[in-house]
């Protein structure tokens, strides 16, 4: 049994690791910033639904409700940003820029800080959810630039926080979860949840196969930066 840390748990991905987690024997910590969504429909004695909205710090009261150690983190909160052209060249804004950045790559590592002690504690691994879109190698359409920018700068911090923490034996990875059926793809994806989330903790369960804070999709294959 691990302690299993899950960011932005309410829904989609995040949702389908909590059940994933629990279904393995795990105990839950699920973290939302407002709405609870999917998680009031679990009831389970080894699930904790905690609110923290991730561009802040947990509040104290949440925080009492950790456990002293934490085995896995998922860094899966996140957002996109505007859609239907609002990140083209001629429409991204510098306010759009700094937002999408601020939620998903400050966020991400402002987490581990906050809960640094617990993961050290743990020896924990640490599962950044990025997107192939934050690959540059693989970026031949253009566009997206608050969205793409971000999730390219999550790789960079994963690469950093695996150097860094590696004497604490702690492990990084960063994910690409493939194009899934959620609601941030309108659920026009090609594989569903628990393709994907099963996919993923098998490349969490072997990380160790892993060049330190790769960046690796659901199948197990790297994508480059």
């Amino acid at each position: 049994m691990r302690n299993v840390l899950i960011t932005g748990a309410n829904r989609g991905l995040g949702l389908g690791f909590v059940r994933h987690c629990l279904d393995r024997g795990d105990k839950v910590w699920a973290c939302y910033r407002d709405d609870a969504g999917g998680l009031t429909q679990i009831d389970h004695p080894d699930c904790t639904a905690l609110r923290w909205d991730v561009a802040r710090s947990l509040e104290p009261s949440e925080e009492a409700k950790l456990p002293a150690a934490i085995n896995l983190l998922i860094n899966n909160a996140g957002i996109y940003g505007s859609k239907g052209g609002g990140q083209s060249l001629e429409n991204v804004s510098e306010q759009e820029m700094l937002e999408v950045f601020r939620i998903d790559t400050v966020a991400p590592l402002r987490v581990v800080q906050q809960l640094l002690p617990r993961l050290k504690k743990g020896h924990a691994v640490i599962a950044n959810m990025s997107s192939k879109m934050g690959s540059s190698s693989d970026n031949g359409s253009g566009g997206v630039y608050a969205y793409r920018a971000a999730k390219s700068a999550l790789c960079i911090v994963s690469r950093s926080l695996a150097v860094d923490l590696a004497e604490d034996q702690i492990r990084v990875v960063c994910l690409h979860p493939g194009w899934v059926q959620t609601d941030m793809t309108n659920n026009t994806g090609l594989i569903d949840v628990d393709t994907s989330v099963s996919g993923l903790f098998r490349v969490v369960e072997n990380v160790d196969d892993y060049p330190p804070g790769a960046f690796v999709a659901y199948d197990g294959a790297l994508v480059p930066y």
